[in-house]
């Protein structure tokens, strides 16, 4: 049995089965069964019908032209929904993350470089000491307790074997001997003797007879020794328990960096605060811009360094750390972020490293602290939150809103843009004000309405005082008067 056009109200512009909307998540089902041929018309359908006829549809079924049309919808929407997050789309439409920076220098200032296949590891060994103070607190302990046990233990060792070479200890009972070293009856007994000698506690029951000088010698080699250990030690754990980078673990900086407008000039700006009652003496801020790029000549430098300046020529990179200061780079012809706008910022890939060096008041040493800044850690268009309120008597800091910025009406284009609009502006000013000038009268034209009143004054018989302006007959007699006196000079030298 033929049937023309009974599956689809209107003729499709492209063949397609007819298909029952179920809802989303379901297998579409075909209506009829049968073999299909395609007829010489377009838009017929021929079906051999082998079955029974199904039922009529419910639903009105779509083309293929409006599923299409709703499936891009739905895309777009998804889109919409997933944009403003930190994801991208891949080559073929699919989702990724996106793939986070790796610092140079972290959040908490340690820096993020390791050092690898160094061959000349000697050179650790000429500066011991810098080298057991740079070790981590677990290494630290292990080297102060092996070098005070090494110790003990080798001279242990020679005051056991002075008593057995000599005798001593075959002759334990016998009071008619005198041994090295009373009371030192084994490895035990002369492993204590060492550890008095050497922290020269003295408890007075193992003491050294003046009949061993070889013991002696090495009781004054031990004295020595003991105490060039003792200071290289003590000396190393004071040094690594007062070091100055712990002063810097209160030395905070702003989560986030952020650009906005100061004195009409796009600037960028972090803040730094001081958690400590004692002050940082000589305090000194510097930054620096840390991003890789390209030569004219094709080298290719891996994280270039570029100075960020924040008012070293005008002083202002010295601080006076009492209160949260907000340190502001000003955005201008010699900066590195002149021509970065807003939509650019979000593109770009680099980090913006800032270091506070400065004097600790209470021990004199030189501490650093630094942090860092990723690109999307700048916040385009915001402005710190302010945090000292005015109290009975003194000044009182909240730090609670040390990381709190708002947002600010800042313009999305670049330095550059910024301030050629400002000298467009400038210029359209003064060339409005000059064309208003030239609307005005002249004083050319004023002045041969002034001759006229003049000529007219003269005739009616009144004098003529004329001040600042000198006449076309004056002229003339002024010109006459010098062309004579010329004459006249020359006539006289030619006499």
């Amino acid at each position: 049995m033929a049937t023309e056009n009974s599956v689809f109200p209107s003729r499709p512009d492209s063949l397609a089965l007819p298909v029952e909307d179920k809802g989303d998540g379901e297998e579409p089902e075909v209506a009829s069964t049968g073999v299909f041929n395609l007829s010489e018309e377009l838009g017929h359908v021929v079906t051999t019908q082998t079955t029974t006829s199904p039922p009529a549809l419910t639903k009105v079924n779509r083309s293929f032209q409006s599923k299409l049309a709703e499936r891009e919808a739905n895309a777009n929407q998804q889109r919409k929904k997933t944009q403003g997050t930190e994801k991208e789309r891949g080559r073929f439409g699919w989702a990724r993350t996106r793939r986070k920076r790796q610092r140079y220098v972290e959040k908490n200032g340690r820096c993020n470089v390791q050092h690898g296949n160094m061959r000349e590891t000697y050179r650790y060994l000429t500066d011991i000491f810098t080298t057991l103070v740079d070790l981590n607190w677990r290494c630290s302990l292990f080297v102060f307790v092996m070098a005070y046990a090494v110790t003990w233990l080798f001279f242990g060792a020679i005051w056991y074997l002075i008593a057995y070479i000599r005798g001593d200890l075959d002759h334990l009972g016998d009071e008619n001997w005198t041994p090295c070293v009373n009371n030192v009856n084994g490895f035990i007994s002369a492993f204590l003797f060492s550890i008095e000698t050497e922290t020269t506690i003295g408890y007075g029951h193992r003491v050294i007879t003046d009949q061993c000088p070889v013991g002696t010698m090495l009781l004054l080699l031990q004295a020595i020794l003991g105490s060039m250990v003792n200071a290289f030690m003590v000396g190393c754990m004071f040094v690594k328990i007062s070091q100055p980078n712990k002063r810097a673990e209160t030395l905070v900086f702003s989560k986030h960096a952020v650009i906005s407008l100061r004195d009409d000039k796009l600037c960028l700006m972090f803040r730094v605060g001081d958690l400590r009652s004692s002050h940082i003496v000589g305090a000194n801020m510097r930054a620096k811009l840390i991003k890789s790029k390209q030569t004219q000549e094709g080298e290719f430098i891996p994280l270039d360094q570029t100075d960020i300046s924040v008012g070293f020529e005008t002083g202002d990179d010295r601080l006076f750390l009492v209160s949260p200061l907000v340190i502001s780079h000003e955005i201008d012809t010699r900066s590195a972020f002149w021509d970065m706008s807003q939509a650019q910022l979000e593109k770009e890939d680099f980090e913006i490293v800032v270091i506070l060096e400065g004097m600790v008041e209470a021990t004199g040493m030189t501490c650093q602290a630094r942090s860092s800044y990723l690109a999307e850690e700048v916040l385009w268009g915001h402005r710190f939150s302010p945090m000292m309120s005015l109290a009975e008597g003194f000044f009182d800091v909240d730090y609670g809103a040390f990381h709190h910025t708002f947002e600010v009406d800042t313009p999305s284009c670049s330095a550059r843009e910024l301030a050629l609009a400002a000298a467009r502006l400038d210029a359209h000013l003064y060339w409005s004000i000059s064309s208003r000038l030239d609307e005005e009268p002249t004083l050319a034209e004023q002045t041969p309405k002034q001759a006229d009143s003049s000529s007219a004054n003269s005739k009616a018989g009144e004098p003529i005082f004329t001040v600042g302006e000198m006449t076309d007959i004056q002229e003339q007699t002024g010109l006459g008067e010098l062309n004579g006196s010329i004459t006249t000079d020359q006539s006289e030298s030619e006499a």
